[in-house]
Formats: structure tokens, sequence, C-alpha cells
């Protein structure tokens, strides 16, 4: 297990604001943390990262516990926080060998690791420029450059996207799944469609509990089906609301209904179709998208 937190809790003063948080991710794995505004998003990564020290729990970094030795554990860790904190007086390329120096990374190696690291994150052009003169975006690939450039196997990226331009984010999507390859990822993201694109799974926290991840025993959603059923001749609502394990059944146009059932019954919907004589068109199993995921377990109720 390259990423293992055990019962986080935390407190600022008297507000709770993580309530027993545990995941595990492995290496190769690269994992969406969502949530709403004050989830416990970015208190959950700061606390990975030995930014700070939670209240109760526990945290391992390829073995290494983050509370005990949090500089071993940093020296394998690339974090990538919400708010980008640069040296803006500093060059590019003059910053990101600073950094590198800080990781103890050798003079050769550091020198051949920053040149590659500026290729990789699309700072060819820009590496010589003082980093106050770039743009937001060029700015936000500069702190994702310096989480890098000590190659570490664990990355944790708060917003990663933040600033950039629709060409620079499927850029640094194609780049965060190229390195995802044999580190371990985490990142928060607000967006949809970047977990989709780029994350073999997801987590949802809210309330600083975690209310969903799709790689364990816990419900991303409720156990119904939703299933899509085109008749080409006339079928009635009632009719079709006679089948076994249909929880609901409406009509969404002419001949055609939307049903909601306990268990996947195409096959029974297929068979009905057959004995009424009457020719099927559509028969299609609606899967929730991240969207509709992620505000059923999100919103108050």
């Amino acid at each position: 297990m390259s990423l293992s937190v055990q019962g986080l809790n935390k407190f600022y003063g008297q507000q709770q604001v993580l309530k027993d948080v545990s995941f595990s991710i492995n290496t190769g794995e690269i994992v969406g943390f969502l949530g709403p505004n004050g989830a416990g998003k970015s208190t959950t990564m700061k606390v990975i990262t030995g930014y700070l020290t939670p209240n109760s729990g526990n945290v391992s970094v390829q073995n290494i516990n983050v509370q005990k030795q949090p500089l071993e554990a940093q020296k394998i860790i690339g974090y990538l926080p919400e708010h980008n904190p640069l040296y803006l007086d500093m060059y590019v390329k003059e910053y990101l060998q600073f950094v590198a120096q800080i990781y103890k990374v050798g003079k050769k190696e550091s020198h051949d690791r920053v040149a590659e690291i500026i290729e990789q994150t699309g700072l060819t052009e820009e590496y010589k420029k003082k980093i106050g003169h770039l743009s937001k975006g060029y700015r936000q690939r500069v702190g994702l450059a310096q989480a890098l450039v000590h190659n570490p196997k664990v990355l944790i990226l708060d917003e990663p996207t933040t600033g950039l331009d629709p060409n620079q984010i499927v850029e640094v999507r194609q780049l965060i799944k190229n390195v995802g390859k044999d580190k371990t990822v985490i990142l928060s993201t607000h967006i949809m469609q970047e977990v989709n694109a780029i994350c073999d799974r997801f987590i949802i926290i809210k309330e600083g509990r975690i209310v969903a991840d799709d790689a364990s025993n816990i419900s991303v959603a409720d156990n119904n089906f939703n299933i899509i059923a085109e008749f080409a001749g006339n079928v009635s609502e009632d009719e079709l609301s006679q089948l076994q394990h249909i929880e609901h059944c409406f009509q969404i146009r002419t001949n055609t209904y939307c049903v909601e059932s306990t268990k996947d019954i195409r096959s029974d919907i297929f068979r009905f179709a057959v004995e009424k004589g009457v020719p099927l068109l559509t028969l299609q199993l609606k899967e929730k998208d991240m969207e509709e995921i992620f505000r059923e377990v999100t919103m108050n109720k």
C-alpha cells in the first residue's frame, strides 16, 4: 500500500473538520478527491504532506509514518497546494534548481532533472522569465514542475488545473496520466470531467467524512436501476408496472418509458415485449454520471 490514511480527526478550536477519514491508495493509481467547498479536502491533503498534524489518526507513505518521520516522508512526496506559493522574483529555471537543492538532488542530476521537467510541463519557452512575469496558467505549471522535480513517489495535487486554458488543461491532464503510471497520485478538483478523463477512482468527502469511495463497498448512490424502454406500438404504463422489482414507471414520450427498478430487469422487459407482440426499439440502462453521483452524496437531505 503506497498511501494509507487511517482514522484522521482534526479540530480547529471547537470545530471538527475531519471525522474519522480513512482510505488507501496503491502505486500507479490516480484518485480524484472530491467534495463541496469546506468539506475537508485541503485539510486532508495538508495532513498527508505533514504540513498539519491531526488530533488523532495516522498517515503512512511507502510505510513511512508521516507524523513520526515527517522529513523522511516529505522526501518522497510532491505537493502542489491550492494557493500556489512561488518566489515571484526568481527565474523559472533558477527556482526549480533551488527546489531541487532543497530536496538534496545531486548537482548534475538536478540539472538534468530540471531540464526534463521544464520540457514535460511545457515551460520551454518561459524558463528564462521571472515567475512574476508569467500568466496565472504558467505559474500553475511552475507549481506542478516544483512538485515533480525531485521525482516523488506520491503526488498530492490540490486543484492542479486552476487558471489553465482549455488547451493547457488537456496537456496537464495528459502529463498527470503519464507520471501517474508509476506514482501514487491524489488530486482534488471541482471539475467532474477531469475525474472521468484521468482518474482510476474517486473519493468524495462531505462535512469532514468520507461518503463515497468507488473502490470500496461504500455505495456511491442508491441501488436502483434506471432503464429506458422504447416500444414500436402501444404499451400501457399500468401493464409495464406489473413486472417484478419495478419501483416506479413513467412515460417520457410516446411509447417510451423510464423504468426504475431494484435490479436490472432488461431481460424481463424484453420478454414482456415478445409476449405482447410489440417490437422493442430501445432498451437502455441509464448509468449515472459523475455530476449526478456527486450531487446525490453531497446534497443535504
